[in-house]
């Protein structure tokens, strides 16, 4: 199953989940409306007021319940991060030394750029005993992973990665978008209950004050409207397991599968659900929301359930492990009552971490020699460079990195010198360089936009820029997208006027010097998307239903301006642009190539990104089309296909191992 596949299916079960909840109401409307017509007396009144009446209470249940839903809903409109704080989260520093948190977050960077999505935010759950990891949010820019401290104590560095990978499988599949949707949703079927209670209690203490007074029993109907909204409310929670249940199950085997493919080894991911299995805590959590969130944990929340969100755990590790014998866990349960493991001695072990931790925190949990300098060097494509492309290869590629694509990622961390990475983690420091990266290389250029944000945005941030830029004239071509990448999540913990103020300062620079080569504007593009998507997640709430036969002209300028980019030589160019169109739309289009180069796309994306996933399928199709018409791609051509893939919503994951000779 390929991502635009995986997408279909995602929409299919937000199409059940929907169904799914319209049961649910109407089965706890039809409650409540029994319950409302005994208590008020109202079975003998006649056919107009009987309908009277139970269209006010089918009224006010359905508000109370849409009310509760929506409110829930917009509460989590702070992304995946809003999530993680609800179960105590603590967010994880980006330039942290402590060696268990350093090597959280290596792993989760080197995920992200391997899967070719935004760093997410990481959290750590310091009051979890046991081994669970969770990824929320509305879309990647504004996704978080969190992890337990038990999972960060009892995992070594290998089944880590298993389990951040599995959780990445959610983020670049679309899984949170439906898992926070079902959050908002079992929360307006679950609040009945809380009202429910309320006047229970209510009108049993009205009733005994009542009987005290001898007035009678009128809190009767009130404590009777309670009880049935509390069975009603329960009627909500049973729904709530079996959409929980349908909704998630079958996507656990599929993101255990494609941890896997991302790391190549099943010891990982199967390593750690032993390890859930083996001990006392397991993947328990004790937060009082942990039913709320239970559909997209990686373990069970809780030891029973009225229906498991998850497939049983002897299963999954036995479609990662066929010969596994589930009486092993009985095994190792015994084994570690007595010493429970030590996933920070099994790396010393393993060699993926020094002795001495603090000899080296910085590096701690890397698996490298500790303290060797890392500097840039040659080894992957640089802007002159070409590489091989395989059309099928690249779509397959599609938000399924292979564990060739995780070494790579890892290799770019390698070859990014120090320095430039704690300025990239540093809250302060990644902004002057952001802006560094987008400086224009020519002296006259350089000069123009440098005036531009001393002017607008004032002189020492217009300092810090240039310097930032003069220490990043030897950075090779392919290291400056990764390079912003790392520094988004500094970037997102700003608050939002002054991301609005680096949105600004972002279009001046690529606006200063009048033109806007491939490099800046995938760079700013990017940053752009991610930024607008992180401060304004709900602008991506929409539903991707436009068909492509209502973009034609949005695609054509698309595959022009690839062609453009691809080739100099205008007949070369052509042939290009109708290797693409032949791929993709039918009838004949001309080749007009835009005259403002790479700033025609700007119009184009809100109508490609609306795209049904079959089509965008075959858009993405079409670009690899044009791409590798000639065989070949430039570094420029990567970086604008991973730009497109990107904004279109369908991450890339960079492109390694096909280096022309």
């Amino acid at each position: 199953m390929n991502f635009f596949e995986r997408q279909r299916q995602v929409r299919r079960l937000s199409t059940r989940l929907v169904l799914l909840f319209v049961l649910a109401v109407v089965g706890i409307v039809v409650v409540v409306n029994l319950a409302a017509l005994f208590a008020f007396n109202a079975t003998t009144a006649d056919p107009g007021q009987l309908a009277g009446f139970v269209a006010m209470v089918t009224v006010a249940t359905l508000t109370a319940i849409g009310l509760a839903a929506l409110v829930r809903t917009l509460a989590l409109r702070g992304g995946g991060g809003k999530v993680a704080r609800e179960l105590g989260g603590v967010p994880v520093p980006t330039n942290t030394t402590d060696p268990e948190l350093r090597r959280l977050r290596n792993v989760v960077e080197e995920m992200a750029l391997a899967s070719g999505v935004p760093v997410p935010e990481v959290y750590v759950l310091p009051e979890e005993t046991a081994i669970n990891a969770f990824a929320a949010g509305w879309t990647p820019a504004d996704a978080a992973v969190a992890v337990t401290r038990g999972a960060l104590q009892r995992l070594n560095r290998d089944e880590l990665q298993g389990v951040i990978a599995h959780e990445f499988s959610h983020v670049v599949n679309g899984d949170m978008r439906l898992n926070i949707r079902l959050m908002g949703l079992l929360f307006g079927i679950l609040f009945l209950t809380v009202i429910g209670r309320g006047l229970a209690r209510a009108g049993v203490i009205g009733g005994g004050r009542s009987r005290g007074n001898n007035s009678g029993g009128s809190a009767a109907p009130l404590a009777l409207v309670g009880l049935a909204l509390l069975v009603a409310g329960y009627v909500g929670v049973l729904a709530g397991r079996l959409i929980q249940a349908s909704v998630s199950r079958q996507r656990e085997y599929l993101a255990d599968a494609s941890a896997v493919q991302y790391t190549r080894q099943t010891r990982g991911i199967a390593g750690a659900l032993k390890k859930i299995g083996g001990l006392s805590d397991g993947s328990e959590l004790k937060s009082p929301k942990r039913d709320e969130v239970g559909h997209m944990l990686f373990g069970e929340a809780a030891r029973t359930s009225w229906f498991a969100t998850h497939p049983p755990l002897a299963d999954r590790i036995k479609a990662l492990e066929p010969s596994f014998d589930p009486a092993q866990l009985q095994q190792l349960s015994r084994r570690w009552a007595a010493a429970p493991p030590s996933g920070r001695q099994e790396d010393v072990a393993l060699g993926l971490a020094p002795a001495n931790a603090s000899d080296h925190p910085a590096t701690a949990g890397r698996p490298e020699p500790a303290g060797r300098a890392r500097q840039a060097r040659p080894g992957s494509p640089g802007g002159g460079e070409r590489l091989r492309v395989a059309p099928d290869e690249v779509l397959a590629r599609v938000a399924a990195p292979t564990a060739s694509a995780y070494t790579h990622a890892a290799a770019i961390l390698d070859r990014i010198p120090d320095p430039l990475l704690d300025r990239a983690r540093d809250r302060q420091a990644a902004v002057p360089l952001l802006l560094g990266l987008l400086l224009g290389a020519e002296s006259e250029v350089r000069q123009h936009q440098y005036a531009a944000v001393a002017q607008r945005h004032g002189q020492e941030l217009a300092d810090d820029a240039l310097r930032a830029a003069d220490d990043l004239v030897e950075l090779p071509a392919e290291l400056r997208l990764p390079l912003a990448e790392l520094a988004f999540p500094a970037l997102r913990d700003r608050p939002d006027p002054e991301l609005e103020s680096l949105l600004a300062a972002v279009f001046t620079l690529i606006q200063a010097d009048g033109a806007i080569n491939v490099t800046e504007y995938c760079l700013s593009r990017l940053l752009l998307a991610e930024l607008e998507e992180s401060l304004r997640p709900d602008s991506r709430w929409r539903t991707d239903r436009r068909k492509l036969t209502d973009a034609r002209s949005a695609a054509a300028a698309l595959l022009a301006t690839l062609a453009q980019v691809g080739h100099p030589d205008r007949p070369e160019a052509e042939r290009a642009f109708q290797a693409g169109v032949g791929a993709l739309l039918p009838g004949d289009l001309p080749y007009a190539p835009p005259e403002n180069g790479v700033l025609a796309l700007e119009t184009a994306w809100p109508v490609l990104d609306g795209l049904r996933p079959a089509d965008k399928e075959r858009l993405v199709a079409a670009t690899v089309a044009v791409i590798s018409h000639d065989g070949m791609m430039t570094v420029p051509e990567a970086e604008l296909l991973r730009t497109i893939c990107g904004l279109l919503h369908c991450p890339l994951p960079p492109m390694a191992g096909h280096v022309a000779d």
